[in-house]
């Protein structure tokens, strides 16, 4: 809204009006609006839970292995979350873009879905919440639409990095001259080339073409469903989904960046990507939502963001990714998510096979698998037998988890980074 306003003013020789032409002026002033909302926003947020007496049923009684208690703590943070991020987005990005667009839906969409299970579980007084294949209903729909709206816009286009040329002894890309639709995405680690789903899809001959577009989307339902899910499982200590997700939020912000910029995009030898710069001021309101909401998630915590933040957190960073075509780049960027949901995977699968036996077998001592340093040998299941049963040595205490979870992320998220010059 703002940028319109002041792009039309900047036509009669106003004073300071181009500035808002820049995304970087754009950008900033999103970050900075988005942190003061969420502080602002999340007291007032707090007190109203408090003065009302809403919190989640199964967190009434919670009391970590170190004796802080967390009874009555108000759940539904991820509303704080939501607003900190669309009110500085819809003020200040250029609501025409297509990609723009998408994040906003995004966000609203899971951000309801996500709202639904805490109601549920706060209201309903059901600890289940909402059914798991209602979440999964959302997500993939939400992934449906995102793989088919840049299938059929005619905004969402690139032009890809095609050539390499040794120009006065200096190594110079070229891109196509004319930005067009693609089904290029970035491989890490591999020089000068992309991964062409079309290509993958040649077995289908003179349909490849159209085959890889469904394995596009069915790519993009992949990634939103498995990032959200992700993040929803690494929400478990206080602040650690926030903290995590602010991190993946900057790699993702200069990811889109490099992408929108055809000199940094020639430079690092990736597809340029018009109009997807605008993801940097939504990635920039991301950021500074999320380092708002942990001033009160910070252990030990005043509010938790629950299924309406982390559902929310995951969809926005997988679209963000399929968007600017590094989706193949999540595995390394979201590693923590990835760890925290395979853990899952194999606690419950072995578990099952063991019990098939007989058997009351596990593998970690819990998960996901931050449960697994701070679980105390006399919280365990009796019953069960343990193969990691002495790993770790002795139980962490929950803010040095989250913080080397951190540690973890920015070291990932550099990595990240780095893989697109490595290469």
């Amino acid at each position: 809204m703002l940028y319109y306003l002041f792009r039309f003013l900047d036509q009669f020789g106003i004073t300071g009006a181009h500035i808002w032409s820049y995304i970087s002026f754009r950008s900033l002033l999103a970050l900075i609006l988005s942190l003061v909302i969420s502080a602002w926003f999340g007291e007032k947020f707090i007190k109203y839970m408090k003065r009302r007496n809403i919190s989640e049923v199964q967190r009434d009684a919670s009391i970590d292995p170190f004796g802080v208690e967390k009874k009555g703590v108000p759940t539904m943070g991820g509303i704080i979350i939501i607003v900190a991020i669309l009110v500085p987005v819809i003020l200040l990005g250029r609501m025409r873009n297509i990609y723009l667009i998408l994040m906003i839906v995004t966000t609203l969409w899971l951000g309801f879905l996500g709202f639904l299970d805490d109601y549920i579980k706060i209201f309903r007084r059901n600890k289940e919440g909402l059914k798991g294949k209602y979440k999964i209903v959302g997500q993939v729909s939400i992934g449906l639409i995102v793989g088919l709206v840049i299938y059929f816009s005619p905004d969402a286009v690139i032009r890809e990095n095609i050539s390499v040329e040794r120009q006065n002894q200096e190594l110079v890309v070229k891109h196509k001259s004319k930005a067009e639709k693609s089904l290029q995405t970035t491989i890490p680690f591999i020089k000068n080339h992309n991964l062409d789903y079309s290509k993958i899809m040649s077995f289908c001959g003179k349909y490849k073409e159209e085959a890889g577009w469904i394995l596009f989307v069915l790519m993009t339902i992949i990634v939103v469903t498995a990032v959200s899910n992700g993040a929803n499982l690494n929400d478990g200590m206080d602040g650690m989904c926030a903290g995590n997700s602010a991190v993946i939020g900057v790699a993702l912000g200069i990811l889109a960046y490099v992408s929108s910029h055809i000199e940094y995009a020639s430079y690092l030898n990736i597809m340029y990507i018009p109009g997807t710069e605008e993801l940097v001021v939504f990635s920039c309101a991301f950021v500074g939502a999320m380092i708002g909401f942990l001033w009160y998630n910070a252990y030990p915590a005043q509010v938790f963001m629950g299924d309406t933040g982390s559902l929310t957190i995951g969809g926005i960073i997988g679209v963000c990714a399929i968007i600017i075509h590094k989706e193949l780049m999540l595995p390394i960027l979201c590693g923590i998510f990835f760890v925290e949901s395979l853990s899952v995977i194999i606690q419950t699968q072995w578990f099952k096979i063991q019990k098939r036996n007989g058997r009351r077998v596990r593998v970690f001592r819990a998960t996901p698998i931050h449960d697994n340093f701070r679980k105390l040998d006399s919280q365990l299941d009796s019953t069960s037998t343990y193969i990691l049963k002495k790993w770790p040595h002795r139980p962490f205490h929950e803010s040095k988890i989250t913080i080397r979870f951190w540690i973890t992320t920015i070291i990932l998220a550099a990595l990240t980074i780095i893989t697109l010059k490595i290469r």
